[in-house]
C-alpha cells in the first residue's frame, strides 16, 4: 500500500504545472562526480569526456557540453526549480565568469570518488581538488560583490554533493588496491570519514546549506547488468544494490550527526535509491519502456568514447529509456529524480 501510494504521489507531482517556487538560497553549488559534472573534464587531460554527439542531442541547441546525459542533468533541474538559471555552468568552462557563478556553478568532475585513489584511476578532478576551485571561487566572488554580499551569498547558498559510485564500481571492485587493504565494509567506514571531513570543511568556509547524495541502486546499472550476464544471470547485481543500501543507511546517519555537531548547519541527505529502484521495477508508470539497457549504442557496456555518433544501434527516443549509457541516465530520468528530490528533500530551503 505505501508503494502504490509514494507512486501516485509521485506521478501527481511530476504531472501537475511546472512552478518555480521562490527560493530563500543564493545559489547553487556542486561538487560530485559525472552524474552532476557539466563539462569541467573538457579541460583537463582524461578520457573521461562527454563533449561529443551523440550526448547533449536533446540538450538546447543539440549541444554536447560534457554532461553525461542526451540533455540536462540533475542539477540543472534543481537550480531551474529554485529560480535561478536552468542550467549550472562548469567552473573551468571558458565561456562563463564570476558574473554567472554567483548564482550557480559546479566544480564536479567525472570519474572523481570521495577516495583520492579513484580520481586518480582516470586522471580527473579530486574531491579536494574541486574545494580548492572552490576557495578560489569565493575570493573571485568576494572581488566581484564585495566581502559583505560575497559572504551571505555564501552562506546562503544550496551545496549540493553527488558522488560515491566510482569509489565502488571503478576503484574497490576493479582496482586491486583498497579492496587488498580494506574489506567492503572498512572501504564504506573509510569513505564516510572523508565525507564528514569534507563537509566539516565546506563549513568552515561559511556553507551552511548541504544536501549530501546517495548512492542509486548501482548493480541496475546496465554496464553492471551486462556483467551479471556473463556470469549467467540476467538481472541486477544485488551485492552492489545491498552495498548501496549500506552505505546509503551510514551516510543518512553521518547527516543526523553532523546536523547535532555543526552550528547552524541544515545538512539534508538526498537519496536516490528508491526513487529510481521504482522506476526501475515499474518502468510504465513513468512512461520507460527499457531498463536493462542504455539508448547510446547496444546499451549493453556503452559509454564515453564508445558512446559516439556513428553507432547504427543508438536509439531514436531517449525518453523511453531510464539510461542514457551504460552508467547514466537520461534527461528524462534526470528530471523525475530532481523533481521528487525538491519535492521530498530540498522543499525546506523552499519559501512556502
Amino acid at each position: 500500500m505505501a508503494y502504490i501510494v509514494f507512486v501516485l504521489c509521485l506521478l501527481s507531482f511530476l504531472s501537475s504545472p511546472n512552478t518555480i517556487a521562490e527560493a530563500r538560497v543564493s545559489s547553487i553549488i556542486v561538487f560530485g562526480d559525472s552524474s552532476v559534472d557539466a563539462g569541467n573534464n573538457n579541460f583537463i587531460p582524461t578520457i573521461a569526456r562527454s563533449n561529443f554527439f551523440p550526448y547533449g542531442r536533446d540538450f538546447a541547441g543539440g549541444k554536447a557540453t560534457g554532461r553525461f546525459s542526451n540533455g540536462r542533468i540533475p542539477t540543472d533541474f534543481i537550480s531551474e526549480a529554485f529560480g535561478l538559471k536552468p542550467i549550472v555552468p562548469a567552473y573551468l568552462d571558458p565561456a562563463y565568469n564570476i558574473s554567472d557563478f554567483a548564482t550557480r556553478v559546479t566544480f564536479a568532475s567525472a570519474g572523481t570518488g570521495y577516495d583520492n585513489a579513484t580520481s586518480d584511476v582516470l586522471s580527473v578532478i579530486s574531491l579536494w581538488k574541486q574545494l580548492e576551485y572552490y576557495k578560489e571561487y569565493q575570493t573571485k566572488l568576494r572581488a566581484y560583490q564585495g566581502s559583505a554580499t560575497a559572504n551571505q551569498t555564501i552562506n546562503e547558498a544550496l551545496y549540493v554533493m553527488s558522488l560515491g559510485t566510482n569509489d565502488f564500481l571503478e576503484n574497490y571492485y576493479t582496482m586491486p588496491g583498497r579492496s587488498s587493504q580494506y574489506n567492503i565494509q572498512q572501504y564504506q567506514d573509510f569513505l564516510i570519514g572523508i565525507v564528514g571531513g569534507f563537509i566539516e570543511k565546506l563549513h568552515s568556509l561559511g556553507a551552511r546549506k548541504i544536501s549530501l547524495g546517495g548512492l542509486p541502486p548501482m548493480g541496475c546499472l546496465p554496464l553492471e547488468r551486462t556483467r551479471n550476464v556473463f556470469r549467467g544471470k540476467d538481472d541486477c547485481v544485488e551485492s552492489y544494490n545491498n552495498v548501496a543500501v549500506e552505505f546509503n543507511n551510514k551516510l543518512n546517519a553521518l547527516t543526523v550527526k553532523l546536523n547535532k555537531e555543526l552550528p547552524e548547519l541544515e545538512l539534508v541527505f538526498s537519496n536516490p535509491y528508491n526513487v529510481l529502484m521504482y522506476m526501475i521495477k515499474k518502468p510504465s508508470l513513468y512512461g520507460f519502456d527499457v531498463t536493462s539497457t542504455a539508448c547510446c549504442a547496444t546499451g549493453m557496456f556503452e559509454m564515453g568514447y564508445a558512446c559516439n555518433r556513428n553507432n547504427m544501434f543508438t536509439c531514436t527516443n531517449a525518453n523511453k529509456y531510464i539510461f542514457w549509457d551504460s552508467f547514466h541516465p537520461t534527461q528524462k530520468t534526470n528530471q523525475i529524480v530532481a523533481a521528487y528530490m525538491v519535492k521530498n528533500v530540498l522543499s525546506k530551503f523552499l519559501y512556502t
